[in-house]
């Protein structure tokens, strides 16, 4: 039996490790979001700092704190069964729930999670026990220390306000000094920002960063709290000193303190939150030794009293930690993604929106619009004239392909480290994820960043961001409570069901991603254009985004179409269901894919635009009415289809295939007139598809003409038919639109 748990406590640290590495995934948003965004530096000199930070973290981390071993249950009332089932419910849900949120680029929080699986699991097993207590004596209070999941829910509203609040103001205050065009604002202002921004961040690494490290005894803890004034005057002093004689030398301030607090961040995160991953392995490390040492015996009669004593964590367990999250920070694309949620959502430049807009976000918008309109009627027009002065964004000094400029990222990584320092002095549970994330969407609106045509869409980010912290509490509390009771009652072999089916899900998750992202391998070509500065290149990336989006649609349709008639034809309600639903999905990549291009027709010569933009609107038109001619085509016939009506008749079969096929063929001429830029045959290609137009007319009518008749069947099939050609008739018509529109777009015809 023995044995069977020393299993468990290793598999226990393998999911650590996969834990450390999921858990830097999604935390690296964090501390590098800031740097990245503004392009600080080189996206490796960003991880090699972010790297050395999260290492000198980890390596000085006390590695435990209390709450992985009584911070949330009473372990003198559980057994030592008892708590290795809520050990390792705690580990698989938090595995495959952190990997989840990271492969929909999600931040949350860590903490949140394992807080939340571990109140799950020993919820469950409290209910048990009062139900099997027959004195009545046991109450919640023995069992389940509920303070601690109210700390944490009460630290999310708190950090979500504070922080979004303070964030819009100070970014919208340091907008003022510096505005847009900073450089020449910056004589004397930077030395007094800089030092500020310094001593923040060192006061920031003391209070949060260190306050657990191991080498921190009660006396150094006790000369810090004594003399916390005087260090931060001094380094108030130094600092200022310091970057004005840096400016002097013409050093960018700004980068040195994205990358100072890119540092404090990366330190203060894995030397906190170092216990939301190898936290319960260790605890469960513990319970074992101490079950082992007193001989065993029955699991379930030897009550784990042990773990009420403070935890010290081998310093080799920490180094090895370190070395892992170091590992991940380098190589994970799920960090990447991660990142780019909160930067896409911050970003001062248009560009292509990650989320679409909700009736909670458009309720938001026009509301404090109506509300900015009736404060901006107050103020007096000088005022008004003299503040816009100061925002006037064509102005912005920032980095090719940055998302924001250096003042803001300077500001997100300063507050955020202020406000997580104030938090832990008042011993709020304020989450780095929370305040980090919250004070970059402050900041991004203080900076006008959220235009009127991009607000909603960044509100409704925002809201989904936060909808999945809350929802990250929920659901590591049903999950973590489900897999307790299923291996409180399975024993042995539901516990090794629940770990199967743990390494399934990563697995199946990992193979899923990889697909995700080989399928979004064309987002290169948008970011080349969205990130260009140079007109002829916006250009020639955008005619070339152009191409491969028509192209790519007529491709789509040639398989659709072929996929809706044979659906009718042969009854296949599957092959309908499929091709429908592939319909809907590209309707929706149409639309995001039209914004895009959009977007770039801004960054081309503004004359070449205006000659361009009729035949651009008008090829995107026309490739949206193939989408639509598909979707109204395959709409009946998948009704018609379910509900078992008659067949297509024979005739209709033989007179339709013919002409089918034809469009096939001419659709596919036309892909690859487009594709290649060979325009030779589009003349022939437009007037076989007017002749083609004309047959399927011939066809309506004749269909008319039996109808008449009587010889037409049943009358829903002859509606399902007559939309079919209906509809074939306007994918010819909006094919020869597509095809014209780009000859003339990409300047191939006259």
């Amino acid at each position: 039996m023995e044995t069977i748990y020393l299993g468990i406590i290793i598999f226990l640290f393998a999911l650590a490790i996969f834990d450390l590495s999921v858990g830097v995934s999604n935390d690296a948003v964090n501390f590098m979001n800031s740097a990245v965004g503004a392009k600080a530096a080189k996206v490796k000199t960003i991880i090699i700092i972010a790297a050395i930070g999260v290492f000198c973290g980890a390596a000085m981390s006390n590695g435990m704190m209390d709450i992985a071993r009584h911070g949330i249950f009473r372990p003198e009332q559980f057994y030592f069964n008892d708590l290795m089932c809520i050990f390792l419910a705690v580990m698989v849900t938090d595995v495959v729930l952190l990997d989840v949120f990271n492969t929909l680029g999600m931040p949350t929080s860590t903490t949140v999670s394992m807080v939340f699986e571990l109140l799950g699991g020993t919820f469950v097993l409290a209910l048990l026990k009062l139900a099997a207590d027959e004195t009545g004596m046991l109450g919640f209070d023995d069992l389940l220390n509920t303070e601690k999941a109210l700390s944490v829910i009460f630290g999310i509203f708190l950090s979500v306000a504070i922080a979004f609040f303070f964030g819009t103001l100070v970014q919208w205050i340091s907008r003022i000094i510096f505005t847009f065009n900073y450089k020449p604002r910056l004589k004397w202002t930077i030395g007094l920002f800089g030092g500020l921004a310094a001593t923040a961040i060192i006061y920031f690494m003391l209070i949060k960063g260190l306050k657990d490290s191991s080498f921190m005894t009660k006396e150094n803890k006790l000369w810090v709290a004594e003399n916390t004034w005087m260090i931060v005057t001094c380094c108030f002093i130094g600092f200022t000193i310091l970057m004005q004689i840096l400016h002097w030398c013409r050093v960018n301030v700004f980068k040195v303190i994205v990358m100072m607090g890119t540092f404090a961040l990366a330190m203060a995160f894995a030397g906190n939150d170092l216990v939301n991953f190898i936290g319960v392995p260790l605890a469960g490390l513990d319970a074992y030794n101490d079950f082992v040492a007193n001989g065993g015996g029955n699991p379930n009669g030897f009550l784990m009293e042990s773990l009420n004593g403070p935890a010290k964590t081998p310093i080799i367990y920490l180094i090895i930690a370190g070395a892992i999250m170091v590992f991940s920070l380098a190589t994970s694309k799920k960090a990447q993604n991660v990142i780019k949620t909160s930067v896409n959502l911050s970003r001062q430049d248009e560009g292509e929106e990650m989320f679409g807009s909700s009736a909670v976000a458009r309720s938001m918008v026009r509301s404090t619009t109506n509300a900015a309109n009736a404060i901006i009627r107050i103020i007096p027009q000088g005022v008004r004239s003299w503040i816009n002065s100061r925002f006037k964004q064509d102005e912005a000094i920032m980095a090719d392909g940055a998302a924001f400029d250096l003042v803001r990222a300077s500001v997100n990584l300063v507050l955020a480290g202020l406000l997580i320092a104030l938090g832990t002095s008042l011993k709020l549970p304020l989450s780095t994820t929370y305040v980090t994330f919250m004070v970059a969407m402050g900041t991004s609106l203080a900076d006008r960043a959220w235009s009127r045509e991009s607000a909603v869409f960044r509100i409704t980010g925002m809201l989904s961001v936060i909808g999945g912290w809350f929802l990250t509490a929920g659901v590591a509390f049903v999950m973590s409570a489900l897999v307790v009771a299923i291996m409180y009652y399975g024993g042995f072999v539901a516990m090794g069901a629940m770990i199967a089916l743990a390494i399934f899900l990563l697995v199946r998750s990992n193979i899923a991603y990889r697909k995700k992202q080989q399928e979004l391998a064309d987002d290169d070509l948008f970011k080349r254009l969205q990130n260009t500065r140079d007109k002829e290149e916006a250009w020639q990336l955008l005619s070339r985004h152009v191409k491969q989006n028509l192209s790519g649609s007529i491709d789509f349709a040639v398989k659709n179409y072929t996929a809706i008639t044979d659906g009718l034809i042969e009854e296949n309600l599957r092959t309908l269901r499929k091709a429908l639903g592939r319909v809907e999905d590209e309707r929706k990549q149409h639309k995001r894919l039209r914004r895009r291009e959009l977007i770039g027709i801004r960054k081309i010569d503004r004359i070449q635009a205006m000659e361009k933009n009729t035949w651009f609107h008008l090829g995107s038109n026309s490739s949206a009415q193939m989408l639509y001619c598909l979707k109204r085509m395959g709409e009946p016939c998948l009704e018609h289809v379910d509900n078992h009506f008659q067949p297509l008749p024979p005739v209709c079969i033989k007179e339709f295939m013919p002409l089918r096929d034809t469009l096939l063929v001419l659709m596919t001429r036309a892909e690859n007139a487009i594709a290649t830029s060979v325009y030779d045959d589009s003349d022939r290609i437009r007037q076989e598809c007017s002749d083609l137009k004309r047959e399927f007319s011939r066809l309506r009518r004749a269909l008319f003409e039996r109808v008449h008749k009587g010889e037409a069947g049943s009358i829903e099939i002859s509606l399902v038919y007559l939309n079919l050609l209906q509809e074939s008739e306007e994918l010819a018509s909006a094919l020869r639109h597509v095809l014209r529109a780009n000859g003339k777009f990409q300047g191939l015809t006259k």
